[in-house]
């Protein structure tokens, strides 16, 4: 599997990593209804949840900026950079964000939107 497969699928494996933490050691968790479970959570543990949420809410806009990168032809080795700063943001982010950080966590959760436009402008034609 090619690199920038493996980036894609730890993209998407984040929101489930920010699920398993939410959910892990809770006492009288229920997987017969884990939403009304989750609803009732606090701290850490809805945090956790909160940013599997944006974690999902943000690999759409990742997506759809590497598949044009590669449709663009965009060079790989750069394009498999900025994924993994990408990756690496959004996992400081979740790191953030369950610790209760919320300041620094809106700030890396910036940097990473800023990744994904750089992705997307810089791989249009000529933009190199």
């Amino acid at each position: 599997m090619s690199t920038i497969a493996w980036l894609l699928l730890i993209a998407a494996l984040l929101p489930i990593i920010a699920a398993a933490a939410s959910k892990a050691g809770g006492k009288a968790y229920n997987n017969n209804d884990p939403r009304l479970w989750l609803a009732r959570q606090q701290g850490w543990r809805a945090r956790a949840n909160s940013a599997q949420e944006n974690l999902f809410e943000g690999l759409p806009f990742f997506y759809v900026a590497v598949l044009f990168a590669l449709y663009s032809q965009a060079e790989q080795g750069w394009l498999a950079s900025m994924m993994m700063t990408w990756l690496a943001l959004r996992m400081a982010y979740l790191a953030m964000y369950i610790a209760g950080y919320g300041t620094m966590r809106s700030i890396v959760w910036g940097l990473a939107f800023a990744v994904n436009v750089i992705i997307l402008l810089f791989s249009l034609p000529g933009s190199a």
